[in-house]
């Protein structure tokens, strides 16, 4: 079994995954920012610290562990992208370094699918985190989710019919297939199947829609 440190363990996703990954027998570790430990899943080991420090991050980690970038702007929408930025983008930069510096065994980032005709500002912020993992040369990982359904996230679930008439035509199969949605439980099992099953060393992957579906 692995270590698995994971940054924005507290959040939607990271939740999710932490329980996913301890029902499968893994340790796992929430790097959180200064009073977070209260809101992680139970037996998620707590290290609080500035999540936007390279150093600190560095610290908390060793060869061997994974480790999966979570942080991110809530409920993004196109009005935020200053935050994008601010906390996406930082994030990852201070995570990808850490890790680096580290020598983490795996990175596991989720971005956003590519390219994508809405969200330009987020989709720059995602698009430049993985620029800042590839320049790294780690081992890594990257899932694009266009949006994850579940709790709190379901009125998209009304344009599922208008998805599935785009897939079965020829114009808008692809773009429909890129920017398909996909469930919080299938992004917790590809998150936590890419964990369990890392790329070769020095290589990075790259998971769309299909992909996590597939996992």
């Amino acid at each position: 079994m692995k270590t698995i440190a994971i940054t924005g363990a507290t959040g939607y996703l990271g939740r999710d995954l932490s329980r996913v990954l301890l029902e499968r027998g893994h340790a796992v570790r929430g790097l959180v920012r200064a009073g977070g430990a209260a809101r992680l899943e139970p037996d998620v080991a707590p290290l609080e610290l500035d999540v936007f420090d390279a150093e600190q991050l560095a610290r908390a980690l060793s060869p061997g562990d994974t480790l999966v970038q979570l942080i991110g702007t809530p409920h993004p929408n196109p009005g935020k992208a200053a935050e994008f930025q601010r906390v996406d983008l930082a994030s990852v930069r201070a995570s990808a370094s850490a890790a680096a510096r580290a020598r983490v065994a795996h990175f596991v980032y989720v971005s956003v699918a590519q390219p994508a005709p809405v969200m330009q500002a987020y989709v720059e912020a995602r698009r430049a985190g993985e620029a800042a993992i590839a320049d790294t040369g780690l081992t890594a990982t990257i899932l694009r989710p266009w949006y994850v359904l579940g709790p709190g996230h379901r009125w998209p679930y009304l344009l599922l019919p208008l998805y599935a008439l785009a897939e079965l035509l020829p114009g808008t199969r692809d773009g429909a297939r890129r920017l398909g949605m996909v469930t919080l439980r299938q992004m917790s099992r590809a998150l936590a199947r890419a964990v369990e099953d890392p790329p070769p060393a020095g290589t990075l992957r790259v998971l769309d829609v299909p992909g996590i579906r597939a996992a």
